[in-house]
């Protein structure tokens, strides 16, 4: 018989709940209008989050994969070329990449941060290399006057995946604002998150803004008429009017979330967990709280058994997952990377989760490591 999830590691359906009038009422509205794709909701929303992140120009999209290949699209990113990012991040970093008939160029991670590590960027700049693309994973933000220093040495574009850091920032500036565009994802888990998929590409470049615009819609500027090559990636009025609701309250579960966080990473002390760190200069807003320990795969065994759920965020990293052999990456290649993917855990989080919940999981991580 299944063991009952007591605390769950992230629960969207709280978020709802706590707001049910309110985006009940904007899913309402939407209704009524009888306009469904590419109305004013859409309008409203990517004039919204782009005021909020601090850029001009702000294109709804299907999703947050969507986003980074419309993004790589509009950038001119095309077969042959390469793109400097991560192993130790979601698949669809990669997936929008090879979308682009591009190779994804791996570098190691900080150990401490799980980002990007600048230090390793230049030795895997080559001639063919266009573009970095930090991931801002977890809720932390990557070192980007490092990034945006490198990237301007070589000429490349810098295209931030934001899909886990909705309002964190970096010396005072919101990741997404400090690229040359920036991919949102709004997955109900995320900190900004709609009802099903959907994403964002944000940019202060009107020529880029206008070829993602093209790009989302079959290249049409007039209906019917294709003045380049596009698909269909399209974010709908019901998941813009959804996010217009959360969009205002995204701070508040922000400082929540970083409120939460402390709790765990103060009743933590005196274990052997290594709990998440913030660097100088950055404000994170902890999309997910992630733990190490060399014990890992035990104590998740232990906690599903206490009817915890934790997730691991990534247990496998790209590099040396089946789909990618053809990379030619090996074994040991991306050392920092693999030994975070065996010890990493992500915890019980969510700006609704409550304080005793958290000091029982706490207690029951306590507990395993006095056994």
């Amino acid at each position: 018989m299944p063991i009952p999830l007591l605390i769950p590691q992230a629960n969207p359906k709280a978020n709802y709940i706590a707001h049910k009038d309110e985006i009940d009422s904007a899913i309402t509205r939407v209704m009524e209008s009888g306009r469904y794709i590419l109305g004013q909701e859409v309008a409203a929303f990517e004039a919204e989050f782009a005021a909020y992140i601090g850029v001009r120009f702000g294109i709804g999209v299907s999703s947050g994969t969507d986003a980074l290949h419309l993004a790589l699209r509009a950038c001119g990113i095309r077969e042959g070329d390469e793109i400097i990012t991560v192993s130790h991040t979601a698949v669809a970093t990669v997936v929008a990449i090879e979308l682009c008939r591009a190779k994804p160029v791996f570098v190691d991670i900080d150990p401490s941060t799980f980002l990007i590590d600048p230090d390793q960027i230049e030795r895997a700049i080559t001639l063919r290399t266009k573009a970095i693309i930090p991931v801002h994973l977890y809720g932390h933000v990557v070192d980007m006057k490092s990034i945006l220093s490198i990237a301007h040495t070589h000429r490349l574009y810098v295209i931030e995946d934001c899909a886990q850091s909705h309002g964190a920032t970096y010396g005072g500036r919101k990741s997404g604002a400090m690229g040359d565009m920036a991919a949102f994802s709004f997955y109900p888990t995320k900190n900004l998150g709609a009802f099903g998929d959907g994403g964002m590409v944000l940019t202060n470049n009107p020529g880029l803004a206008e070829r993602v615009r093209l790009l989302r819609e079959y290249g049409w500027r007039q209906r019917y008429i294709s003045e380049i090559s596009g698909l269909n990636s399209r974010l709908d009025e019901l998941q813009a009017a959804v996010l217009r609701v959360k969009l205002k309250y995204l701070d508040q579960w922000n400082e929540e979330r970083r409120r939460k966080a402390s709790i765990y990473t103060k009743l933590l002390e005196g274990t052997e967990i290594v709990c998440p760190t913030e660097k100088e200069l950055v404000h994170h807003v902890y999309h997910l709280y992630v733990i190490r320990t060399k014990r890992r795969d035990s104590l998740q065994v232990f906690l599903k058994e206490k009817g915890i759920g934790t997730l691991i965020h990534y247990p496998t990293p790209i590099h040396l997952q089946n789909a990618y052999k053809h990379l030619g990456y090996c074994r040991g290649d991306l050392p920092r990377t693999e030994q975070c993917s065996q010890e990493i855990l992500s915890l019980p989080f969510f700006p609704e989760m409550a304080e005793p919940q958290i000091e029982d999981v706490v207690n029951k991580i306590r507990h395993f490591f006095e056994e």
